[in-house]
């Protein structure tokens, strides 16, 4: 699965119809609304849309007649394999109708042209855990987590060591556990989060 790496935007004219495509990487559902709502365009007749987040999506038809819309925009980026992605597609009228198949193509192809030539990054599924260890054995720890692109995202001290919040590719998680039981002898204990 990837996600956008940044917003990206694409044109149509189709029949005298103006298409603005607007993609964004979004985190959560509320992120979604606030791009939405951000890059909608009220002087237009429709602002149609939809959003993908894992296995929960939306979509919106924005008064073209049912079906005609968002489906064909959220189907643009299943076809992308994209993930935590939104797309709103913005139509100004022309005046020449196109009927349900020429609506469901332009809202489709102007939000597959943008999200087409946007850059994407691949997702990699993380997984959190902590670290409880010794003081003796924190510096070489943390110094051999960042020679492995292991994020330390928390720290706290209790009398005799620390824990540490790490995050880190799901692949690697094997990896990581030995480093840190050979590191500290099996001494430091490793949790991972659910």
């Amino acid at each position: 699965m990837f996600t956008l790496q940044r917003i990206e935007k694409a044109t149509q004219e189709i029949k005298k119809s103006r298409f603005l495509a607007v993609a964004a990487p979004i985190t959560d559902e509320q992120a979604a609304k606030a791009f939405l709502a951000a890059h909608a365009d009220t002087t237009a007749n429709h602002n149609c849309w939809a959003w993908r987040i894992g296995q929960s999506y939306r979509f919106s038809d924005d008064g073209e007649p049912s079906g005609t819309a968002g489906k064909p925009i959220l189907a643009a980026i299943d076809g992308q394999k994209l993930d935590r992605v939104a797309v709103v597609v913005t139509r100004w009228f022309g005046g020449i109708l196109l009927g349900s198949g020429g609506l469901m193509r332009a809202y489709g192809g102007t939000a597959a042209l943008c999200l087409r030539t946007a850059e994407k990054v691949d997702l990699v599924a993380r997984r959190e855990a902590t670290v409880t260890c010794d003081f003796a054995d924190l510096a070489l720890i943390r110094a051999r987590l960042a020679s492995r692109a292991v994020a330390v995202t928390g720290e706290s001290f209790t009398e005799t060591g620390a824990v540490l919040t790490i995050e880190m590719r799901q692949d690697m998680v094997d990896d990581v556990l030995a480093l840190v039981t050979d590191l500290t002898r099996g001494k430091a204990v490793v949790l991972l989060a659910n």
